[in-house]
This record gives C-alpha cells, sequence and structure tokens, in this order.
C-alpha cells in the first residue's frame, strides 16, 4: 500500500527528515515574496498542511503502552497561538483488538503540567526521566484506554522536544497540537478512525477544554465526539499578581511562577520573565529553563514577597493569562468534567464554577466528583464515568442530566 511505502520511508530517513522538517518550518516562515510570508495552505507548500506527519519511529521507552500492538513516536505539523507551522512531537498507540467498521476510536490525551524545557516533554520519558513520577501514574490509565480498543495519542505539546518556547497553559496552541495529532496518526496507520475525543488532565483539562470549542471546526473531516477534562487548570491568570502580594499562603503557588513568566514569553515575547522577577528569584527562572517542576522546586525557598521585583509590571503578562481561563471557552460538543474532591491544585469551585458558567452559556455538560480523590488520583477515578461517556457519545447518546 502507498501509505506503507510512505511509512517505511519514514522510518528509515527518520534523523534526516527531522532536520528538514526544522528547516522546512523555517523556510515557511520565511518571506516569499515582497507580498509576503507563507501560510499553511498555500500550494507552494502544501505537504505543510497542519496534521502532515512527519517522521515516526518505533518507541520502546516508558512512554509505550504495554497493552498497545505498537507505538510510534511522532513528529507532525500544526500551529501556534498566533497560527505559525510548528513542528511538535507526540507518540501513537495503535490497539490490539481488530478494528471495527470505521476504524478504532481515538482519544486525544493533553497531559498536565511538566515543565517548559524540553526534558519534560512525556515522549521522551524514561524510568529515570524527570517527570517519570507523575507520567507513570498517567499511563496507568492511558493504557486502559488501549487495551479497551482506543488509539491513544498523546501530544508534547507546542515547544516540548520541538523547537522554540513551550507555550505554557495557551489554549489556543494546545487545542491545535491536541486536535492535528489525530489527523497525524491517521497517517500512521489508516485503521484509525474519523471519530474522536479530547481528553486531558489539569494543564491538559484546560487543553481539552479548549478543543471542546475549536476541535470541531478545526478538523471538519474528522468527528469530534466529546471532550473529558479532568481537574482542569483554572486561575492562571491570578497566580502572578497574589504572589505579588507576598502573602505566604501563596508559597505553594511560587514553583509555578516560572513556568507561566516562560510560558506566555513563547507568545508574547514583550513580556520578559528575567525583568519581572527579582535578582533572588532569577535561579527559579534558570531551573525552569533546563529542568522540570522537581528542579524548580529544588531551588532554594525564596520568600514570596521577594520574587517580583518591586514595581513590577505585570498587566501585559496578566492580559495573556486572563485570555487562558475556562471562562473564555464555549464547549461545542459534549464535554465531561471530572473533579476530585480533596484535590488542593485544582478546587471543586473552580471546576464548579466553570461547569455552572457552561450549563449557563448552554453546553451540553456532565459533572463527577470523586470523593477523597486528589489532583493525580482523579485520573483513574475519572475512568470508569469517562468510558461510559465516550462510549454513549460513540453510539449517538446524549449527555446525562443533572450537571445542568
Amino acid at each position: 500500500m502507498k501509505l506503507e511505502r510512505k511509512k517505511r520511508l519514514i522510518r528509515v530517513s527518520s534523523g534526516a527528515l527531522a532536520l528538514c522538517a526544522a528547516a522546512s518550518v523555517a523556510a515557511f516562515a520565511a518571506p516569499a515574496s515582497a507580498e509576503g510570508s507563507l501560510s499553511f495552505g498555500d500550494p507552494q507548500a502544501p505537504q505543510l498542511s497542519p496534521g502532515t506527519l512527519i517522521t515516526a519511529h518505533n518507541l520502546t521507552e516508558s512512554a509505550a503502552l504495554p497493552s498497545a500492538a505498537k507505538n510510534e513516536r511522532i513528529t507532525y505539523m500544526s500551529q501556534s497561538a498566533s497560527g505559525e507551522p510548528i513542528l511538535v512531537s507526540g507518540v501513537v498507540a495503535i490497539p490490539k483488538t481488530p478494528a471495527p467498521a470505521g476504524g478504532w476510536p481515538v482519544i486525544s490525551w493533553a497531559h498536565g503540567t511538566t515543565g517548559v524545557a524540553d526534558a519534560c516533554a512525556p515522549s521522551a520519558d524514561t524510568p529515570a526521566g524527570p517527570v517519570h513520577d507523575y507520567l507513570s501514574v498517567v499511563d496507568q490509565t492511558l493504557d486502559q484506554w488501549v487495551s479497551s480498543g482506543y488509539v491513544v495519542v498523546q501530544t508534547d505539546y507546542e515547544g516540548l522536544g520541538t523547537p522554540g518556547g513551550h507555550s505554557y497553559m495557551n489554549g489556543t496552541s494546545a487545542a491545535n497540537t491536541v486536535t492535528d495529532i489525530v489527523r497525524a496518526a491517521r497517517q500512521v496507520d489508516d485503521q484509525v478512525g474519523k471519530d474522536w475525543f479530547a481528553m486531558g488532565h489539569s494543564q491538559g483539562g484546560q487543553a481539552a477544554a479548549f478543543t471542546s470549542q475549536i476541535g470541531k471546526d478545526r478538523a471538519p473531516e474528522l468527528n469530534l465526539k466529546g471532550a473529558v477534562s479532568i481537574a482542569p487548570g483554572n486561575g492562571t491568570a491570578q497566580i502572578p499578581a497574589m504572589v505579588a502580594t507576598g502573602n505566604q499562603a501563596m508559597a505553594g503557588g511560587v514553583p509555578f511562577v516560572p513556568v507561566i513568566l516562560l510560558g506566555v514569553q513563547a507568545v508574547d515575547p514583550s513580556v520578559v520573565p528575567e525583568d519581572l522577577l527579582s535578582d533572588q528569584a532569577q535561579p527559579l527562572l534558570e531551573a525552569a529553563r533546563t529542568g522540570c517542576l522537581a528542579a524548580v522546586r529544588a531551588v532554594p525557598t525564596v520568600p514570596v514577597d521577594q520574587i517580583f521585583r518591586e514595581g513590577a509590571d505585570l498587566t501585559a503578562l496578566t492580559a495573556n493569562l486572563n485570555e487562558q481561563e475556562l471562562s473564555t471557552v464555549t464547549p461545542k460538543v459534549p464535554t465531561l468534567f471530572a473533579q476530585g474532591t480533596t484535590d488542593v491544585l485544582v478546587s471543586v469551585a473552580s471546576t464548579s464554577g466553570a461547569v455552572k458558567d457552561y450549563c449557563a452559556k448552554g453546553s451540553d455538560i456532565e459533572f463527577k466528583t470523586y470523593e477523597g480523590a486528589d489532583h493525580r488520583g482523579a485520573i483513574a477515578a475519572s475512568y470508569n464515568d469517562a468510558m461510559d461517556f465516550t462510549t454513549r457519545m460513540l453510539a449517538g447518546g446524549e449527555v446525562n442530566p443533572g450537571a445542568c
């Protein structure tokens, strides 16, 4: 088959193609004429449309799901928040079960916060990796999905393991990468179906919510059947301002500050983290640039009231973060929200408030809470409800009443 021949070519020359892909991205963004620059859909570069598979190779490291028939680490084309072409990495796990008519349904998983450095990319995970403690928990549930006959795809997001900065908590960029990896997966195996779900946790829960709004229109050739948002990140815009007050109660939020700053800078270069953080807090920034959350937390404690420079202007930072809040989203497909009751990173009140807002907007929403489940615990706790939800949506069912 032509598809299989193409895949073999991709495997054989994956290293060369990776270099070519990086060069192509640079060339793609470079001015093509006096009138402007190339963009997605330009007839001069149709091969670089969103979702184009660039490389694929067999994966056997920790990121591989053990119940899959095969795991592929891929790179593919997507778009930044500003619409620029970007190269993104991720993983595609194919089930062992025979594909049903129409192909296997797809779970496009969006991961929680790992950091902004390339070492934090989930597809590069190893047993001694800097975020293996989190990813090993996630993979237990994702393996259940693939063993149940779903293709599981996992994007690394923009700038994690690929050129450019990671646009942490940028909903548009994340939704683009979550959607486009489904397109790429269909080039990995022609039995990957068109029916798919956006699903994610924490940072990825916010990404799933944004995908519920734009995914259907972004990829009309696919069938986005719904979204599952587990403990979705929200209220990020409040963290810098609250830390800037010097309130010691915000000490737990300090490790997220450099990650947030670097994430916004990746989208808006006018936000310069070095200019906002104090001299004492600069080591936090350096740790975030090269390491993951554990590395930032390992930096000697900097008092909350000494994180930001005196008089630091947080206006542009806060304006950008406000655009990433769940309140800016209107889900356009059925969406299940799942939340643990003992979560200290994302509160029940935050998620229930978003659900109430979406109900008022007329979205089709389900909401489940899990007594005693903490932030990570909600992933496994919500599996049965998420499976019930996806099964019903694939069958053309409606959301269960009660959330609204």
